[in-house]
């Protein structure tokens, strides 16, 4: 027999949420197949058989949330007989013997035959509220990345009248007043639960933690993009488009942490040491369907401002779609949340632990400001800048978004500076 046990497929993962079974007991799986899609903190997952044989047990349920080492899923391999040794799947032997990453296979495979089971999209507490409302999530077509059914997708189905089981109509008037007057009493008294776990949990364990270990100081300053502003439109019509905002701020971002490293460094206060990152991995928090997660470009210092947009833009899109892959997902140095087109003007951000700072950009808008003793229209931003202050101090942090400033509010001086 072939153990399939739940792996660690994040950095710091403990456990997963069991999303579905793609196969049942009895039926025949090959190599790779999947067989149990699981949501983690950071990614939703499948794990693939690591042989082929038969299903001759399933050892969790769909909604459990087991710990990383726990045993999902029984196989007995093709050509063994009853009664062979229990040992475990080959993919996590090698992780153990190892060390290495153990792969696992996202759900969005375009090369993958289907399994024989409908896969359908869905979190688990979607799921739940097409359960509550008698509906069969088989029929519900989703809008979400990918196909996934969402939350809206149920409710707009069911206020179409796509009930699978409609309820009983009223025997008389009075009944139906009657039922009425109920309903509106329980409603008055009821709440909602939604399930804490999963991702939502995993967040809430770590901005906890971040919070209670690290001394926080939130520092707010403006930036004016006028000048961003005027060369992206200029670019724009030379070239047909422009890149990004996020692009501009992301090498702003690495100049300056070139110049302050304090910020890109990680506090190993056991050790008594602060260590000063010479790469500049910046994270760019990002608002899913699930949750925040912080997909991270690698090497910013070497990207060309048109690259970083491209990585900026392939990442977030990797997130929106639940595909990250574990190098998106680690190895930040510096985190940034662009939380500006929502409509934010100002926040104090938790600072992704164990990095040293975080910055959030927010809002811009036209407002009159002094210059040159003028008072002239310009293109304002807010940021603010949480930091560890075990590890820095305000002057620092101000020097450091005054050198961010700087390069932003004039793009054809840090054009140069990128020579």
């Amino acid at each position: 027999m072939v153990e399939v046990k739940l792996h660690d497929v994040g950095e710091g993962m403990t456990e997963g949420e069991i999303s579905q079974f793609l196969v049942n007991v009895g039926d025949s799986v090959s190599v790779d197949q999947p067989l149990v899609e699981v949501q983690t903190d950071k990614v939703s997952a499948e794990l693939p058989s690591p042989v082929a044989g038969t299903v001759k047990e399933i050892k969790a349920e769909v909604g459990e949330v087991v710990s990383v080492g726990t045993t999902v899923i029984v196989l007995e391999k093709a050509g063994s007989t009853s009664g062979t040794e229990v040992k475990k799947s080959e993919p996590q032997a090698k992780a153990e013997k190892s060390g290495e990453q153990t792969t696992f296979k996202m759900r969005i495979d375009k090369n993958r035959s289907a399994p024989s089971t409908n896969r359908v999209l869905a979190t688990p507490y979607t799921r739940r509220l097409a359960l509550e409302n008698s509906i069969d999530i088989e029929e519900v077509k989703g809008t979400g990345p990918a196909g996934r059914v969402t939350d809206d997708d149920v409710l707009a189905f069911r206020d179409s009248g796509g009930l699978s089981d409609q309820p009983a109509p009223y025997s008389s008037v009075e009944d139906k007043s009657r039922e009425a007057v109920q309903t509106a009493e329980a409603t008055l008294e009821e709440s909602e639960m939604i399930p804490y776990r999963g991702r939502r949990k995993q967040i809430g364990k770590k901005m906890t933690h971040s919070l209670k270990t690290i001394p926080h100081v939130t520092h707010f300053d403006e930036v004016d993009l006028t000048n961003l502003i005027a060369l992206r439109e200029e670019i724009k019509e030379e070239e047909g488009s422009a890149p990004g905002a996020a692009a501009f701020f992301a090498k702003a971002l690495a100049m300056a942490l070139k110049d302050y490293p304090v910020f890109n460094a990680i506090l190993h206060e056991d050790k008594e040491q602060i260590e000063l990152k010479k790469t500049y991995n910046i994270g760019f928090a990002a608002d899913t369907e699930e949750g925040l997660i912080v997909p991270v470009v690698h090497g910013t210092e070497r990207l060309s401002i048109s690259r970083l947009d491209s990585e900026i833009k392939r990442v977030m899109k990797m997130a929106k779609e639940n595909s990250l892959t574990k190098k998106e997902l680690t190895g930040g140095t510096f985190t940034v949340s662009n939380v500006g087109p929502l409509g934010s003007t100002g926040a104090t951000p938790v600072i992704n632990e164990p990095e040293t700072a975080l910055i959030a950009f927010h809002k811009t808008k036209k407002m009159p400001v002094v210059r040159n003793d003028e008072i002239v229209i310009r293109s304002m931003m807010n940021l603010s800048m949480s930091f560890d202050h075990r590890v820095a101090d305000g002057a620092t942090a101000v020097a450091f978004t005054n050198r961010f400033a700087g390069l932003i509010e004039n793009p054809a001086k840090m054009m140069l500076e990128m020579v």
